[in-house]
């Protein structure tokens, strides 16, 4: 209890306001409060959307504060379970996290607000991947707080001295570059092909084998990490990494973005939000769209979702802002203020002209959602999928433990095989 008390007064520390107990002002002024994780280089570009949203609506006021990810998930639970907690929240930057309040009947469902109409939330303009991650036993309880692909990084000035004069376009191609790229003795390479993370970051793994037709988990929720393509893709860049020392074992995400920016590496997989953040390191940067394997384009697709606390006294609030946030103006401004696409399918043409933010935008017809529609996606990822790659990169056999991962995977779903 002192716990849960602590982590509710945690949330709601510099919330209050002088006017009703429910949060409308004395001015007849509806406040609401949103908590997001959004606490990078892209956080002005989610503020000045609050901002514009504020501006153009008087007497409804929203508030966003940030905390990190990690703290969110700590204390978001027990304060909305209490129903003591923000109005509006981005519990995770993982989708999958939806089912953690839906389970706990603690997020509010959106259905009643669906509509095309300058007050409905238009989620049949949601790409189909996000939509249906977002839907729970028909029932949707979540918008997309953003949208983000991913695509190859590169850092020019080095594919030059190399002697390679495109981007690659095909996985052979970013095979034979990643090798090449890497120079130095041994295995502490003085410059690496490519700086790839396994941990506490965008996955870039599962990307490696959708190229190869692989996955994690199939559409009956059955683990194919083990299939014949996922153990092929997973054996060639495995090997590629502790064999050839393209990257570096064991890297954070912060790690292999360090790495790049540091330009210690000549490519990595990455999204939107590290664009600003290479080029004011100095790097000469080119971006691309993701090689194509022999599955043909994919890339992964990026979203935190954004729900309403089911016991806010003012939902019918919470659900124009979010309904004004997914609009089509909304969604543009912001796509060209922040340089990710749009969380829209009908806006391509209306931000394309930024060339780094259309590259983005390029990929999401190819884009698919890491683990959608897992209700145990963050246990397959932390306690399965991550410690497989660790293992591999290290030089465990791939078949072997893959076979181990896919036990547990399927002991989380509940998959069971004839």
């Amino acid at each position: 209890m002192v716990a849960t008390t602590g982590a509710v007064a945690l949330l709601l520390a510099g919330c209050g306001d002088n006017g009703a107990s429910d949060g409308t002002s004395a001015d007849g002024v509806v406040n609401l409060t949103m908590l997001t994780g959004f606490t990078g280089p892209d956080a002005p570009s989610y503020q000045a959307l609050v901002k514009q949203f504020n501006a153009s609506h008087p007497k409804i006021h929203v508030t966003m504060t940030t905390e990190p990810w990690a703290a969110i998930g700590q204390k978001l639970p027990a304060a909305w379970a209490t129903g003591q907690g923000p109005d509006l929240a981005t519990p995770s930057s993982d989708p999958g996290s939806i089912y953690t309040y839906v389970r706990t009947k603690s997020a509010l469902p959106l259905d009643s607000a669906a509509g095309t109409g300058a007050h409905g939330i238009d989620s049949a303009a949601f790409p189909p991947a996000v939509k249906s991650a977002f839907t729970v036993d028909g029932r949707l309880y979540a918008v997309p707080a953003n949208m983000a692909t991913l695509v190859l990084y590169y850092n020019k000035r080095m594919f030059s001295a190399a002697g390679i004069t495109a981007p690659p376009a095909t996985e052979a191609e970013f095979v034979a570059d990643a090798r090449k790229l890497t120079t130095g003795p041994g295995d502490r390479p003085s410059q690496y092909g490519l700086s790839l993370a396994d941990n506490n970051t965008i996955q870039m793994w599962p990307v490696l084998q959708w190229m190869n037709g692989g996955d994690i988990v199939d559409a009956d929720g059955c683990a194919v990490v083990n299939s014949p393509a996922s153990i092929d893709a997973l054996t060639r860049w495995s090997r590629l990494v502790h064999a050839d020392h393209v990257s570096p074992v064991g890297q954070a995400g912060a790690d292999a973005d360090t790495l790049f920016a540091s330009q210690k590496a000549a490519m990595e997989i990455n999204g939107p939000w590290a664009a600003a953040g290479f080029k004011a390191a100095g790097v000469d940067l080119g971006i691309a769209q993701l090689p194509v394997g022999p599955a043909g384009p994919v890339t992964l697709a990026s979203t935190a979702p954004l729900m309403i606390e089911r016991t806010t006294k003012h939902a019918a609030q919470a659900k124009e802002f979010l309904a004004w946030y997914t609009g089509r103006t909304a969604q543009t401004r912001f796509s060209e203020i922040s340089g990710f696409p749009p969380a829209r399918t009908d806006l391509g043409g209306a931000v394309s002209g930024n060339p780094t933010t259309a590259e983005f935008v390029k990929a999401l017809p190819h884009a698919k959602l890491y683990l959608a529609g897992q209700a145990n996606a963050t246990r397959i990822d932390t306690d399965v999928y991550v410690p497989l790659i660790q293992r591999i990169e290290r030089g465990a056999d791939v078949k072997s433990a893959a076979a181990s991962a896919a036990k547990t995977i399927d002991s989380l779903t509940g998959c069971h095989k004839d």
